[in-house]
């Protein structure tokens, strides 16, 4: 892949090009001006002169590499109590790259859940997330390590976006001991205290108090770290979300709200449920900020602005607008309280995935036919990831006893067959 950029304002201008993602190959050619090229004289000369690679320090600003894409504007953002961010953003072609492979790999893997659910390969609750990759993947983009999450039971990407492979994910989904959870969580509970991750919650809106103790943690430990506690359109109304806003806000907590709203709880559609569909503005006292969350690099943008204002002021609430293109969940087909048309619709116009395609192919000069080749190769790591989760084992029949309590203190539990007993450990 070539991406040519012109650099202006010196002696000569120069067009950088960078032969492939993350190479440091750069070679610089020197275009005289049209009367110094006028005739053939020295030409043979010039133009060895010209192909000699400049050093850096021949430019005044040098490139960063891969070279730096400037996007004019975002959707702009809507602020409560707050100035918003700028809609301008930076990005670059490796980093946008990354963006659509993770997001690729997300919609696929969710995809082949599906499929599994389908083969009752995967039973019980499964909450699928395809049409909301964007939200998780700006707001790591913007975070790290250090800070923690905390979401409801639409966890798998979530999961995957803090640093668990689509293995870990398809073994916990089909209860497989090689899964993220050891195969006794399964879709709803997905786990990563490594990775500071604090599961995917089964109980509606229960996990906003829980993030609000982790912001306490933050600032109790002086990490510098914050908390981000996401929940849905549904959850919104919720009291206990207004109590945890309430003690963020007088202890100035590094807590970060997200609602991810994606226009239906359950088969409610948020203007039926709520009085005010606003949810950035639910904080009242505290500033709030609605983005598109369909637009990985706005998320980016505006959860990178509010992680600032959390670690200097306190709380701050977010409002992603997205969509999920299941139904609330395998169970609910998604079609009896919206029509196929508004589905498609969001699809063709919002869908996060197209949308870093473009850019990389519009903006970033990135041939289709590789895009194309990475979705392949994306493909075939959930293949393997199917096959890797088919082929493991169910937890051993103590694991339904394990982490019970501190001390068993000599204490057994029977399974469902009355002649399995097994000690608590």
């Amino acid at each position: 892949m070539r991406c040519p950029r012109t650099v202006t304002g010196l002696r000569h201008t120069l067009t950088l090009v960078w032969e492939r993602e993350g190479s440091s190959e750069v070679s610089a050619r020197s275009h005289r001006s049209k009367r110094r090229n006028r005739g053939n004289r020295g030409s043979r000369r010039r133009r060895r002169r010209a192909a000699r690679p400049l050093p850096p320090c021949a430019l005044k600003h040098p490139p960063s590499y891969p070279p730096p894409l400037s996007i004019p504007q975002v959707t702009p953002f809507d602020a409560h109590r707050i100035d918003p961010p700028s809609t301008a953003v930076t990005t670059t072609v490796g980093e946008l790259r990354g963006f659509f492979k993770t997001m690729v790999l997300m919609r696929r893997l969710e995809i082949a859940a599906d499929q599994m659910y389908k083969s009752k390969l995967i039973r019980g609750f499964c909450h699928l997330y395809d049409g909301q990759e964007a939200v998780i993947v700006g707001l790591e983009a913007a975070s790290n390590q250090t800070d923690s999450i905390i979401t409801s039971y639409r966890d798998h990407c979530t999961y995957l976006g803090r640093g668990g492979n689509p293995l870990a994910v398809m073994a916990e989904l089909m209860g497989k001991a090689n899964g993220g959870t050891k195969g006794v969580g399964g879709s709803m509970h997905f786990y990563s205290k490594e990775h500071h991750f604090y599961g995917g919650q089964g109980i509606v809106g229960a996990q906003v108090p829980v993030g609000a103790g982790l912001a306490f943690a933050h600032k109790y430990r002086g990490d510098g770290g914050v908390a981000y506690a996401l929940y849905g359109d549904g959850a919104a109304n919720q009291g206990q979300i207004f109590e945890a806003f309430n003690i963020a806000a007088l202890w100035s907590l590094p807590a970060i709200f997200v609602c991810e709203n994606n226009h239906y709880g359950m088969g409610t559609a948020d203007w039926r449920g709520a009085k005010s569909a606003s949810y950035y503005t639910r904080g009242d006292y505290m500033p709030g900020l609605k983005m598109d969350g369909m637009d990985v690099l706005a998320v980016k943008q505006g959860v990178a602005f509010a992680k600032a204002y959390a670690q200097s002021h306190g709380p701050i609430v977010l409002e992603m607008d997205t969509y999920r293109y299941h139904g609330h969940s395998m169970s609910d087909p998604g079609s009896t309280y919206r029509t196929r048309d508004e589905v498609s619709g969001v699809r063709t116009q919002r869908d996060p995935i197209e949308l870093v395609r473009r850019l990389l192919t519009e903006e970033g000069g990135v041939d289709a036919a590789d895009l194309k080749a990475l979705e392949r190769e994306v493909k075939k790591e959930v293949d393997a990831a199917v096959e890797g989760a088919k082929a493991g084992v169910p937890p051993a029949l103590d694991a339904l006893w394990a982490n019970v309590y501190t001390e068993p203190l000599g204490v057994k539990g029977r399974g469902v067959d009355q002649e399995a007993w097994a000690a608590l450990r």
